[in-house]
């Protein structure tokens, strides 16, 4: 495309612009509140990810070695815990340390063990590549030589990672309608523009310029309404995270819960919010103005 060609055709999107005033408002309307959703969802559902992840990570097999077995039996049970092709690592630590670790979560009133012959088994700590595969490798381990019990709080994982499945599925899937509802909202205000001009499209037609010549004016006009629709949903998305996330950093342990940091994540999703509003906004443009040009 030729650079005057390129002028024409932009002066001729922002003169639509402006004689479409209300019909520009109101594309604009639409693109900013489905953006606005999408960008909240967005947001939440990256974050869910990230809380998902995390308790993921944390999930870990437990397995209590029997009391009667030797120092030897204990380095063996070690060696075939890490030839497992889905094991990560394997951590031990010893019926003292899991003493001390039971008074220190249950208090100073445990201490009476201490001064008793220690009741606690030697633990090893395993950890699976992917979470996911935890209740394989438990079944595994259960099966072994010297195992008393492999515990990883099966119940509870197992519906945590059914939750976290369904609420990621469910956040994609309202994103993908939101960004359908924005097209659609688009593609008709557009078309209104169009429909208005359809007798001047007509004879563009008739003197010979092609297809694309008519289409252009018609797509940029399109992403023009996608980015200034995206332009106060990014502002407010931008400003609600920043003081979320400080309200976070203020009364939550970070240890319990650790959101996105604020940079790169919120400019992450400044940019990808002005893409989708550029995308679905000459997408919308692009399949409005095709059946005006079957002359």
């Amino acid at each position: 495309m030729k650079a005057r060609t390129l002028r024409r055709h932009l002066r001729e999107s922002f003169k639509s612009l402006r004689r479409n005033g209300w019909m520009t408002f109101a594309s604009v309307s639409a693109v900013t509140v489905t953006l606005l959703l999408v960008g909240v969802f967005f947001v939440i559902l990256m974050n869910m990810n990230k809380f998902a992840t995390d308790l993921e990570k944390d999930v870990e097999i437990r397995t209590h070695v029997e009391l009667t077995a030797s120092k030897e039996d204990e380095a063996k049970l070690k060696q075939d815990l890490e030839k497992l092709d889905l094991v990560e690592s394997v951590k031990f630590s010893s019926k003292e340390d899991e003493l001390n670790h039971l008074i220190q979560t249950m208090g100073k009133e445990w201490n009476f063990i201490e001064e008793q012959e220690n009741p606690l088994h030697d633990v090893f700590i395993v950890k699976t590549k992917k979470p996911a595969d935890t209740p394989i490798v438990a079944a595994q381990i259960r099966k072994m030589e010297f195992v008393n019990s492999a515990e990883y709080g099966e119940k509870k994982v197992e519906n945590l990672f059914k939750i976290l499945k369904t609420s990621r599925n469910v956040g994609l899937v309202l994103i993908i309608g939101l960004l359908f509802t924005a097209m659609f909202l688009i593609s008709n205000t557009i078309k209104i523009t169009i429909f208005a001009r359809r007798r001047e499209i007509g004879i563009m037609k008739l003197v010979g310029a092609t297809n694309w010549f008519i289409r252009w004016p018609f797509l940029f006009e399109g992403i023009w309404l996608g980015i200034l629709g995206s332009i106060i949903p990014i502002g407010i998305v931008a400003t609600g995270y920043h003081y979320a996330y400080d309200f976070m950093a203020m009364r939550i342990p970070r240890q319990l819960v650790q959101p996105l940091d604020f940079s790169p994540f919120v400019y992450q999703v400044s940019l990808l919010m002005l893409l989708i509003g550029i995308i679905i906004g000459g997408w919308g443009s692009f399949i409005s103005v095709r059946r005006f040009l079957k002359v």
